[in-house]
């Protein structure tokens, strides 16, 4: 007869196999849980030999916790009722036994980033069961249960659970007699529980870096004047100095390696300047262009010193 509290949570019918291959980001939080389920008594032989005959009742509850992920703490409260063959005028036992407990549960849950989590537990509180009085019986109560569960997301579960629940035995009067009897039940229960705050969300990436609109002109051997494909490239740019409105532009000049360092230098800056010339005469101002010599520096193509090598006889316009 009687029974106990309930694990918590709503109806769990079927746990897809294929869910055991998914995981899901468990986070630390309260959570708030209710269910209800089927509730069993042992049988019991009351304190004057007596059998009581039962048959299989209902149990409900809710619980409030918090999950350590992976270990969880919970405060419970459950109600739930067994028919019995007992009928004791005057007294609650009117062919059925009722039953509240609080209890305080620990449980552990042993994949709690997996879809589907198989947990242990159990717990110890009080218990009141019907006597002379609706709930009139307070007992120390205890109880131990399995289950598993399926996590729909980080904060929605549902579970299947299978649980004991004893308590110390109740009694009651009867004309001046003192009648108690065993309370051990077994009970199988669904349930549903949502954890407060939502999933931690990764920080969006950050956004690529903004490239600078660039074009490069290349040159003869040895030479600084510009080639037709060369001036049709330098228009492109100075249109699109144009359209962006206010704008820098820079102009880094480029040589291979074939001569000397020091003429290269000097080589690097002339074939810059008519570059710059040439966007000056396209309709960009002066004062908007900025002129770099690099020389034998930063080839497109490393090669070793003195080879003459086309794509490194360049320069670079970019605008900013």
């Amino acid at each position: 007869m009687i029974k106990k509290v309930m694990f918590l949570g709503g109806a769990l019918m079927a746990l897809p196999l294929c869910a055991q291959a998914q995981t899901i980001s468990p986070q630390q939080g309260f959570y708030l849980g209710a269910g209800g389920g089927l509730n069993w008594n042992l049988g019991a032989t009351t304190s004057t030999g007596s059998t009581v005959s039962t048959w299989t009742g209902w149990a409900v509850g809710g619980k409030l916790g918090y999950d350590f992920v992976g270990p969880r703490a919970e405060l419970e409260v459950g109600y739930g009722q067994i028919p019995t063959n007992v009928n004791i005028p005057g007294t609650a036992l009117t062919n059925k036994v009722g039953q509240l407990t609080v209890m305080a549960n620990a449980l552990y849950d042993f994949m709690p980033a997996s879809v589907i989590t198989p947990y242990i537990g159990a717990g110890l509180g009080i218990a009141f069961v019907d006597s002379n009085s609706a709930l009139g019986s307070t007992q120390f109560a205890y109880q131990g249960m399995v289950g598993l569960a399926y996590n729909i997301d980080s904060q929605w579960r549902l579970s299947l659970e299978g649980r004991y629940v004893g308590t110390t035995n109740p009694s009651v009067n009867i004309n001046g007699f003192s009648v108690s009897y065993p309370n051990n039940n077994l009970l199988a229960l669904a349930g549903v529980v949502y954890k407060f705050g939502a999933p931690e969300q990764a920080p969006p990436p950050a956004p690529p870096p903004v490239q600078a609109p660039s074009y490069m002109v290349f040159f003869d051997w040895d030479r600084a004047n510009l080639s037709p494909q060369a001036l049709n490239t330098i228009k492109q740019a100075a249109d699109a100095y144009k359209t962006k409105g206010n704008a820098r532009i820079t102009a880094t000049g480029h040589t291979d390696r074939s001569g000397p360092e020091s003429y290269n230098m000097a080589l690097s800056l002339r074939r810059a300047n008519a570059v710059k010339d040439a966007l000056v005469r396209d309709g960009v101002p002066a004062t908007a262009i900025s002129v770099i010599g690099k020389g034998e520096a930063d080839p497109l193509v490393p090669t070793a010193d003195g080879v003459r090598e086309p794509q490194n006889r360049r320069v670079v316009i970019v605008l900013q």
